[in-house]
């Protein structure tokens, strides 16, 4: 990869950061911010240009968590190996490397990432489109974030490690070309190319991640919107909630920004991204959810038998570009190994040469580098239509975007950058890589995707399901060719918020609030459907051992409020997807399951009937919440087993409810799941959220 050597300019011009009171006030030779702290330790950044302000976000994130903004970094030039300690790394793995066997890459940790990095060559892409397709302003805010990183491992260097700082501006785009192809699937594609599970079904979300050492999976969302002619008191409301993993690199992390160029701006944002990517300013207010369009196609090549560097396109052999790549591991100490390679690329794109065939990887937009420009533009829009126009830059190439304004519009778009592809393929599926006829190169317009604005019903809605369906009326919203991927099914979440906000045609801020912290599985919901027929499947036993716990999930309410008695079992047992085609349904595991968790909650708690938020709860540092909700809920939770207790690891966490009213003036509250200090656990912003958050409180933000 193209890495250009860089020094540690910042040693040589004048930078400090002075602490005066509550504030922080840093400075360089370029850029000057002032960090102030409001009573939950959320970061009010203020400075002069957009610049200023994204220099002192870096340094305000760095302060709250460094070590994965750095992460991030280090996974996005692709030196894991070189820097991180490999603990796994055998001679014997290293000899099965040399010998090119990429079956075994996964022994080492790291190297899949670096290799994938090399693979794709993100860094010359971005040293050759850099100045062209990055407009100014833009590279002035990513040098701004770049600079405050750099000073605060000035200010700290026993926190960095060596090799990795200082960064630029080209540093921050790279990061985005890192994980943008990570957001939209890559990984579950390369992982069945790899393992030679090519014609294996998707693998489940919660499934350790196989290239980069951490998590870059988007897990779910929902988004809300009611217009004036649906709220009971003519109010535009918003409700911003996502559902991602609750540590890691894809977190959220709350930021205030205020600059004297027109930033003024509440909002969400990932380690290392130097603008937010949800949230609101005083005019508008959008949120995402992940979506599931086919932006990734995987094309099978016939080599040419006497030059394995040739493959047959269009009636003759092409020459794959070849490039020679290395990858340093680090052993013990200062000891490194280099491993040497050589990458080919086709046509179609970046190639792996595995012992069941050879395949060339195709990604939407995998050279644009506008993602930063288009959510950095988002941040600026003053209405409705530079919001829009900032969204047809489509450099972000995924995810449904939820929208309202002080104007009392509301719009709904699934976002994507969907290919436009040749019909009669399946494009699911392995893609024959002989002919241009299935080669594309443009993508649907913006305009042609599913989207409305100001639906007759003043109401939007998704839950990572269908976009047809977003306000309950299939014929509102414009659809596309089923080979673009786009979802058909309803999640548990859509079908319940149509019971809900759907039903409600006037909408007051309580109940607006009730909705969204919902409990409740709907009885269309896979969860009630797969419990009833499970318990019909169970009426003959008559087993004295499961009677009992079968007779608790018979009568379970399907409500997982923290005090619920049958919920715990239920999510124990019954098996949960988000969507129908993932169900994994077999009584007998179900049965298996039973029985298990009887013993379980028997042995450890006594009882098979204890309220769920015994065993289901929130924990951050000493503290031990009950929480309610769960997989799939509008207030939804997933959990992970920790000895004894299930302990929430993702689902809702940063969530704002923005309203504007008839007047236009806006109000905002919003909620973390634990705090601003997400990795300083001596602060006491590290879980001072946790407590409004498990009441299902907000705090008051405007």
């Amino acid at each position: 990869m193209f890495r250009k050597k860089k020094t540690l300019l910042i040693s040589t011009i004048k930078i400090t950061a002075v602490l005066l009171g509550a504030e922080l006030e840093i400075y360089s030779s370029k850029y000057s911010a002032r960090i102030l702290r409001d009573s939950w330790g959320v970061p009010h950044i203020y400075g002069k240009t957009d610049a200023d302000v994204s220099f002192g976000l870096a340094y305000a994130h760095a302060q709250d968590d460094f070590e994965t903004i750095q992460d991030v970094y280090i996974a996005s030039l692709g030196k894991l190996s070189e820097l991180k300690k490999n603990k796994l790394i055998s001679f014997n793995s290293l000899i099965k490397i040399t010998k090119k066997d990429y079956q075994s890459i996964s022994d080492l940790p790291f190297l899949i990432n670096d290799y994938y990095v090399r693979l794709m060559n993100f860094g010359q892409n971005v040293y050759e489109n850099y100045s062209v397709q990055v407009p100014d302003d833009v590279k002035k805010i990513c040098r701004g974030y770049a600079e405050g990183l750099n000073l605060f491992v000035k200010d700290n260097p026993k926190k960095a490690i060596k090799g990795i700082f200082p960064l630029d501006a080209e540093d921050i785009i790279s990061g985005f070309s890192h994980r943008l192809p990570l957001f939209m699937g890559a990984d579950g594609e390369i992982r069945r190319l790899m393992q030679n599970k090519i014609n294996n079904d998707f693998t489940d979300s919660f499934e350790l991640p196989f290239i980069t050492p951490f998590t870059m999976d988007m897990v779910a969302s929902n988004v809300f919107a009611v217009g004036p002619t649906r709220s009971k008191d003519g109010y535009t409301r918003l409700m911003i909630n996502t559902h991602q993993p609750w540590e890691g690199p894809v977190a959220w992390y709350e930021v205030y920004l205020n600059s004297e160029e027109g930033w003024d701006f509440f909002g969400g944002l990932f380690p290392g991204s130097p603008t937010p990517l949800i949230g609101h300013n005083p005019n508008l207010g959008w949120s995402h959810t992940v979506n599931e369009p086919d932006l990734i196609d995987i094309y099978k090549l016939t080599l040419n038998s006497e030059n394995n560097n040739q493959y047959w396109f269009d009636g003759e052999w092409k020459n794959f570009i070849t490039r020679k790549i290395k990858i340093k591991i680090k052993i013990i100490g200062p000891l490194k190994w280099t491993i040497r390679r050589t990458v080919k690329e086709s046509i179609h794109g970046p190639i792996l040469s595995l012992n069941h065939g050879t395949y060339a990887i195709r990604i939407s937009g995998r050279n644009d580098l506008k993602s930063v420009e288009q959510w950095y533009r988002m941040t600026k829009a003053n209405n409705f239509s530079e919001f829009r126009k900032a969204m047809k830059i489509q450099g972000v190439p995924m995810f449904n975007t939820g929208y309202a304004d002080k104007e009392g519009n509301i719009y709904y778009v699934y976002n994507a950058k969907i290919p436009k592809r040749k019909p009669g393929y399946k494009w699911r599926s392995i893609i024959p890589g002989e002919t241009s006829t299935n080669l594309w190169t443009e993508y649907i317009p913006y305009d042609s995707l599913p989207q409305i604005k100001n639906p007759a019903g003043g109401f939007i809605q998704n839950c990572n399901s269908t976009p047809y369906l977003s306000t309950g009326n299939m014929d509102e919203i414009n659809s596309l060719p089923a080979w673009t991927g786009i979802e058909t099914h309803q999640t548990g979440r859509a079908i319940r918020s149509l019971e809900l906000y759907g039903l409600d045609s006037s909408i007051s801020r309580d109940e607006f609030l009730k909705y969204k912290y919902d409990h409740t599985y709907s009885k269309s919901s896979l969860i009630s459907k797969t419990r009833d027929k499970y318990i019909e499947y169970m009426k003959s036993d008559t087993s004295s051992v499961l009677r009992t716990g079968l007779d608790l999930l018979e009568n379970w309410d399907l409500s997982a409020d923290s005090a619920n008695r049958a919920a715990a079992l239920a999510f124990l047992v019954l098996p949960k997807a988000f969507k129908p085609e993932d169900l994994k349904y077999n009584p007998d595991s179900v049965t298996k399951k039973l029985k298990q968790s009887i013993r379980f909650l028997e042995e450890n708690y006594g009882t098979i009937d204890i309220p769920l938020g015994k065993v289901f709860i929130l924990k951050r540092g000493q503290k031990e919440l009950p929480l309610s909700g769960g997989p799939g809920l509008l207030r939804a939770v997933y959990y992970k087993k920790l000895d004894k207790k299930y302990i929430a690891v993702a689902g809702d966490c940063y969530i704002q409810f923005v309203e504007w009213g008839p007047d236009g003036k806006q109000q905002a509250w919003s909620i973390h799941q634990y705090g601003s200090a997400t990795k300083d656990k001596s602060s006491p912003h590290y879980g001072d959220q946790a407590n409004l958050f498990y009441q299902e409180k907000m705090k008051q933000i405007r």
